[in-house]
């Protein structure tokens, strides 16, 4: 039987408490772990995946609710919150030639569309790392896919992709302090590092937001070409990288006049979906989809340096906090590729749920 998970602390008493299942193994497995622990989000499993990052084994299965895809660590250490939806999956959009999202489905489309969406599982949830449990839940606003926390670890920040919006989230009250209007299919969401800033993803149009954190009000827009993912820094912040999936290419941004510095073509066969940026800031690391591999790249002269093949679709991918590891999401292939990047070969793969989406790592998590 499922067990309901006790009463939160005080800070989190607004969050909506629901019924979970037990970590396997005990959440006390979980607190053995030096350095730092990899949570993966499994889209189709309901579940996250805990890696222990010294010897690269599962340690937990977390069981979090319908469609887990987004998800980050909270600065602390303590927390790791993971975007859920009751919207089923859907087939990936047909495109048109110039790899626009077609958005209109002809009537004999073998899509199920009567299937409904439950909005009831629509939400962060919250995983206390420690116990190896979700803990609660957090109303996010409908069907969040990805979202990105504030610097000081307050606020949400999530793209809520059905309805064209943004939402601005206070984690301690659980109350939706700000809704945005951005444009079609809002997806990725990234906070700029100095925090004054985040920006939304909108995949349909190619539309990038860049939101003031502030008041919540729209600096600013641009375009890139359609689907745009992800977003991530140089760490200065005055450069930022986003990828369009659709046409394989790789947009560098001018975060002060929001234009478009240069597009960069990456390998044949790629449809690029995460981007991280070294601690270092001296490469960038771009995960490319059905092409099964990842790019590195210099991140100032954009030269690529190698190609690594990885498994099946690597989706989302994270390094580790010292920069010697990177691990990448591959749904298809139900695992997880770990890299050693001073070499740029994979190393291992570890077994994760069904549908390996989003990684994110707690560092320093006992």
């Amino acid at each position: 039987m499922p067990t309901r998970a006790p009463a939160l602390p005080a800070a989190a008493a607004l969050l909506t408490l629901i019924a979970v299942g037990g970590a396997s193994p005990p959440a006390a497995a979980a607190a053995n772990s030096a350095g730092y622990l990899i949570f993966v989000s499994n889209e189709k499993s309901g579940d996250v995946t805990v890696i222990n990052g010294t010897t690269f084994k599962v340690q937990a299965t977390i069981p979090v609710g319908k469609r887990p895809r987004g998800i980050h660590a909270g600065p602390d250490g303590k927390t790791v919150y993971v975007a859920l939806s009751g919207t089923p999956i859907g087939a990936p959009p047909q495109l048109d030639a110039q790899g626009n999202p077609i958005l209109k489905k002809p009537k004999d489309d073998d899509d199920d569309d009567s299937v409904p969406a439950d909005k009831s599982a629509d939400g962060i949830g919250v995983v206390d790392i420690a116990r190896g449990q979700l803990t609660g839940r957090i109303l996010a606003g409908s069907d969040p896919e990805e979202f990105a926390l504030s610097k000081d670890g307050s606020r949400l920040y999530v793209s809520n992709e059905d309805v064209k919006t943004a939402s601005v989230i206070n984690i301690a009250t659980g109350k939706v302090e700000h809704i945005i209007p951005v444009g079609q299919e809002p997806e990725g969401a990234a906070t700029a590092p100095d925090g004054m800033r985040f920006y939304i993803t909108c995949e349909a149009g190619g539309d990038v937001y860049a939101v003031e954190t502030t008041h919540y009000s729209v600096a600013g827009h641009f375009k890139v070409a359609v689907r745009p993912r992800s977003m991530a820094f140089l760490p200065s912040g005055a450069i930022a990288f986003v990828p369009s999936e659709s046409t394989g290419q790789l947009n560098v941004i001018d975060t002060h006049e929001l234009k478009i510095l240069k597009v960069i073509d990456l390998p044949a066969g790629s449809r690029p979906m995460s981007v991280k940026v070294s601690p270092d800031g001296a490469r960038m690391y771009v995960s490319e989809g059905r092409a099964g591999t990842v790019s590195v790249l210099d991140a100032h002269s954009y030269a690529l340096l190698e190609s690594i093949k990885v498994g099946q679709r690597p989706w989302g991918i994270v390094l580790s906090p010292d920069g010697k590891y990177l691990f990448s999401a591959n749904g298809p292939s139900n695992d997880v590729s770990v890299v050693d990047l001073s070499t740029n070969k994979e190393i291992a793969r570890v077994k994760a749920g069904a549908s390996p989406w989003g990684i994110t790592i707690a560092p320093g998590a006992t």
